[in-house]
């Protein structure tokens, strides 16, 4: 569960502390107040989207902080499996947005990135907005709620296998369209490929030779320079005319010490330092003198390289940027080649293959369309026992299931919901009779329904009671209370109903201070909940008898939630 939000520099929240109780809470305020920015500043916690905009004028980053009391099996295997446990079930989550839209998080301290916040984040919460209700409008988002409904594990176990064979058949029907083209097609393809080969095979390339040739180049071109420069460098060591070389100047050196070497330990040392430099010199010399030897390079060798690194530039305007690449392409048409010469045989192999995959992924979209269809008609009857609960007791749910002849990515059927709202009416698409109040009361009894085995502890309700009031506010108001007496709900809303029905009630107030607006965060007492009842039924209006009314209705919140809890 949601412990504590800590909010800085969030549009209009300059700065405050949110702490979350088990049971129902529910945020409460004028439009514009700020409680969408709440439930906003948990999303980016979450890893959800943050834009740089949210950052408050004036200032240059915004920050989260969420701590979690992370209880599900499932979170914990993720916070193990990515090295974020801790040494207690609390988790403290932090998000900072910058002007420039840079982003960071940390999960207990540790970076983390959005991808794999926003996957352990969908283990801690479960948000739905105004805009999850539009999903009820597509036919083609449908068919989540039933796979959703009916993942036994018969199903997940079927619906694994048919993915696992669709993409078989997906990948062998592509390949089959590849090597099925006209006679004619494929001899003008052998004969390119060919000609490519023998063109490759024919210059004899051999592995990273161009950068070798590249080398023997400059060295050809630069080599009356590196003559010059290692003879002069040869002589320094071993002298010309009258110049006594390095190696001579050491060996006389040498040859003097050494007479007096045994004289003192310094003079020892120092004799045999010398003799060292000598040997070293020697040495040199001699590698100097060999390279001189070798430095042959002929008007022929230069010709060859050249005429060599010709051929290999015009092969990689065609071939590639590189020998290794050439070698690479080699390879690969060789290959292609060989699969157009032995097609017609593949051809046979894979026109077997194709009507075997089609009948095993027509036999498992059967089965997937058998379990649907069972879990469709419970899923109905279930939602329409929700819908009866929340004042929609005439209401008809339908779950279409159509069979088709086409294999998909999930099978052979598609999904729509259909709705017969009042007494005596046909069914209809959603989309065409669904009222916004009546897509809310629909999406909230699909999220009891699908949330009833769910890990997911907390569960936030951002204005989905839109359309709605009186007889139906009061029963989703009771229906979200059942759901928070197993898990923690947060509820955005605007109706009173709801917000009599709090464990604890926070008001969200708008206040402008040295010329700033800023958000404030209350959590309400008996008399504050009371006041802001009485201000979201009666307006600007408030009475005393607005007032007890309110406290009235406080009164009777209470004793239905001790009904519920029974």
């Amino acid at each position: 569960m949601l412990k504590l939000l800590h909010i800085e520099n969030i549009a209009v929240i300059e700065q405050c502390d949110i702490e979350f109780k088990d049971g129902f809470n529910v945020l409460t305020g004028e439009t514009g107040a700020g409680k969408s920015i709440i439930i906003d500043a948990i999303g980016a916690v979450l890893g959800y989207r943050a834009s740089r905009d949210v950052v408050r004028n004036g200032t240059e980053k915004a920050a989260v902080s969420a701590v979690f009391d992370v209880s599900s099996k499932e979170a914990k295997i993720w916070l193990s499996e990515n090295g974020y446990e801790g040494d207690t079930d609390e988790v403290v989550i932090t998000r900072e947005i910058t002007t420039d839209g840079k982003s960071n998080a940390r999960i207990n301290g540790k970076p983390v990135t959005a991808s794999m916040l926003k996957s352990f984040g969908v283990l801690l919460i479960n948000i739905l907005g105004q805009h999850d209700s539009q999903q009820l409008l597509d036919p083609d988002a449908h068919h989540v709620f039933i796979d959703r409904f009916a993942s036994s594990a018969e199903y997940i176990e079927c619906e694994a296998e048919y993915k696992k064979v669709f993409g078989l058949l997906t990948e062998r029907k592509a390949e089959y369209k590849r090597l099925d083209i006209d006679k004619s097609a494929k001899i003008r393809q052998e004969e390119m490929l060919k000609f490519q080969i023998e063109e490759l095979e024919a210059a004899n390339l051999c592995e990273n030779e161009d950068v070798e040739l590249i080398a023997q180049q400059k060295i050809i071109r630069e080599s009356a320079k590196i003559t010059e420069r290692i003879s002069e460098a040869y002589n320094a060591f071993c002298g010309f005319e009258d110049f006594a070389g390095i190696c001579s100047l050491l060996s006389s050196s040498s040859k003097a010490l050494a007479g007096i070497s045994d004289i003192s330990e310094k003079l020892s040392g120092i004799s045999d330092t010398v003799s060292e430099l000598y040997y070293s010199a020697e040495d040199v010399s001699e590698e100097l003198r060999s390279i001189l030897d070798n430095l042959d390079f002929s008007e022929e060798d230069a010709n060859r390289v050249e005429a060599r690194l010709d051929t290999i530039h015009k092969l990689k305007r065609k071939y590639g940027n590189s020998v290794s690449e050439m070698l690479e392409f080699l390879d690969k048409i060789k290959a292609e080649l060989s699969e157009i010469e032995f097609s017609d045989e593949r051809l046979a192999v894979l026109e077997r293959e194709i009507k075997e995959l089609e009948e095993k992924a027509f036999s498992l979209a059967e089965r997937l369309f058998e379990i649907r269809s069972l879990a469709a008609r419970s899923f109905e009857e279930r939602i329409m026992r929700e819908l009866s609960e929340l004042d929609m007791k005439n209401a008809k749910f339908f779950a279409k299931i159509v069979r088709n002849e086409v294999l998909t990515e999930r099978g052979f059927d598609s999904v729509e919901f259909l709705l017969s709202a009042n007494l005596g009416e046909n069914e209809k698409p959603l989309d065409r009779i669904a009222s916004g109040g009546e897509l809310s009361r629909i999406m909230l009894a699909m999220k009891n329904v699908l949330d009833e085995n769910d890990y997911v502890n907390t569960l936030i309700f951002d204005e989905i009671d839109t359309g709605v009031s009186g007889r139906a506010a009061q029963k989703i108001a009771e229906k979200l209370y059942r759901l928070s007496v197993k898990k923690q709900v947060l509820c955005v809303t605007h109706l009173s109903q709801l917000s009599a029905m709090a464990d604890i009630h926070f008001k969200i107030e708008k206040k402008e201070k040295n010329g700033r607006t800023f958000t404030e965060v209350t959590p309400l007492d008996k008399s504050g909940r009371a006041n802001e009842l009485a201000r979201i039924t009666g307006g600007t209006s408030i009475s005393e008898t607005t007032i007890k009314n309110a406290e009235e209705m406080l009164s009777l919140a209470e004793a239905k939630k001790v009904e519920i809890r029974k």
